[in-house]
């Protein structure tokens, strides 16, 4: 039996979704629990996948740890909480190459591309969709450039670790950029509800003179109404006065 499963690394709790799935079966899920920790350990703080392949007759079981969606570590390794769905509008961090090409070659066993190089322009192409920057550039940028030799070097050293005074420049950089784009989504932010309110001034001050209007015709037909209710009473004494005439 094959049970998938998106667990945080390191760090599986049991649930009613695994317990359904061996507890009828009889499988030891303290048993299951520790050892896929113990397996995806070195992926604490990211989402994993998780395939175990349950034999139902001897109760044992075998773990298979795929690495994580590339966002996770993306995120991981840059410390972000979560990227961005207005990548083309927001930025939320800073990658170096050194970055890029550690994720390429965790996740290369798993990818359709099977050389280092190609690895990193698809890790590239993921981060342009979270919004992040690498080596201070949009990442479509850094893909041109990789095609072009640029960073042959890094890649086909398989560097992998990003120098302290590298990643200051990095970080100072990215400090400058989310200063001004802060500045540009408050000044977006007031824009929008400057332009809300003045709707809401314009709406309610259309809403009083129809309202005006709507009173008045009111009015004009009651006094129709009023005046049609006394025309047959007119009418009766008309007849009245010619009758003593």
């Amino acid at each position: 039996m094959i049970i998938k499963l998106l667990i945080d690394g390191g760090d599986m709790k049991p649930g009613p979704a695994i317990a359904q799935q061996l507890g009828p079966k009889g499988i030891n899920i303290g048993k299951v629990i520790s050892k896929v920790n113990e397996a995806t350990t070195e992926f604490k703080g990211v989402k994993v996948p998780v395939e175990l392949d349950v034999n139902e007759k001897t109760k044992d079981f075998e773990i298979k740890v795929f690495s994580p969606p590339t966002a996770e570590l993306i995120k991981k390794e840059l410390n972000l909480e979560k990227g961005t769905a207005e990548h083309k509008k927001i930025k939320v961090g800073n990658a170096s190459i050194e970055d890029i090409i550690k994720i390429a070659k965790i996740k290369l066993p798993n990818m359709l591309e099977k050389d280092l190089k190609t690895g990193v322009k698809s890790i590239l192409g993921t981060c342009a969709s979270i919004g992040i920057f690498v080596e201070n550039k949009e990442p479509n940028e850094l893909i041109k450039e990789i095609a072009a030799g640029v960073f042959d070097k890094e890649i086909n050293e398989g560097l992998t670790i990003t120098s302290p005074e590298k990643r200051k420049k990095l970080n100072d950089y990215f400090t400058e950029i989310k200063k001004a784009q802060d500045m540009r989504l408050e000044q977006e932010k007031r824009a929008a509800e400057e332009e809300a309110a003045k709707k809401e001034e314009a709406a309610k001050a259309g809403a009083a003179p129809a309202a005006a209007k709507a009173d008045e015709a009111a009015k004009t037909e009651a006094v129709k109404a009023g005046a049609a209710s006394k025309a047959p009473e007119k009418k009766e004494e008309k007849k009245a006065e010619a009758k003593k005439k």
